[in-house]
């Protein structure tokens, strides 16, 4: 298993191909850029034995719930970076790190990548709308939404939400048509009030919330 610094040395390698800066915490040493994956078809072991449609559909079955990965805007960008997430998970507490997975066609990743930095934007039980208007491509999708800067990366802490975890790219996979990201946890937070309304959840392509 890659060690702490390993996936350190390849985060920062990753964000130097992709042309993002990097901090002060990288290795003294120059890094060589990672190559970018070759395009290829799909071979005949790779494809599922089953129809994509029963994958999606039993895997449906999992209720999630729902969050907004936001990231700065970069310079020349026209505002910051956002985009609906299911897939985020904890992943370590020492050090502190959590996880999402995004698919490598986003047009959304390349702005996070190059900003090397995120918030993630745990979503509650009214904010299903929130949730549609950052699924959506090529839309503004803040406009009208309020938020301020996270306190540790500046990335978008939207309001509202029931708690926001505050993240440093750490490292970055490749796990089939989807990118694995990992973050450094710099700043997190939890808004009780909005937190009393309970989590927004998703379930077999709709959502719904808890009861008791």
């Amino acid at each position: 298993m890659m060690g702490h610094a390993g996936m350190a040395a390849t985060a920062v390698r990753y964000l130097r191909s992709v042309g993002a800066p990097t901090t002060a915490a990288a290795p003294a040493t120059p890094a060589t850029p990672l190559p970018r994956p070759a395009l290829r078809a799909v071979r005949d072991d790779e494809r599922a034995p089953f129809d994509t449609a029963a994958f999606r559909s039993v895997l449906g079955h999992f209720a999630s719930g729902v969050t907004v990965i936001t990231a700065p805007g970069e310079p020349g960008e026209p505002g910051p970076a956002g985009f609906a997430c299911q897939s985020f998970a904890s992943l370590s507490l020492t050090p502190p790190l959590v996880a999402f997975m995004v698919a490598r066609t986003s047009t959304t990743w390349p702005r996070i990548a190059r900003a090397g930095v995120f918030c993630v934007n745990v979503l509650g039980a009214e904010q299903g709308g929130l949730c549609r208007a950052f699924a959506v491509s090529g839309a503004d999708k803040f406009a009208g939404v309020r938020y301020d800067r996270a306190p540790a990366t500046g990335s978008p802490r939207l309001a509202d939400v029931p708690a926001w975890i505050d993240c440093t790219i750490h490292a970055v996979h490749t796990g089939g048509d989807h990118l694995i990201v990992v973050g450094r946890v710099d700043a997190l937070g939890t808004d009780e009030r909005a937190a009393a309304a309970g989590p927004l959840l998703f379930h077999r392509g709709s959502f719904g919330h808890l009861t008791a």
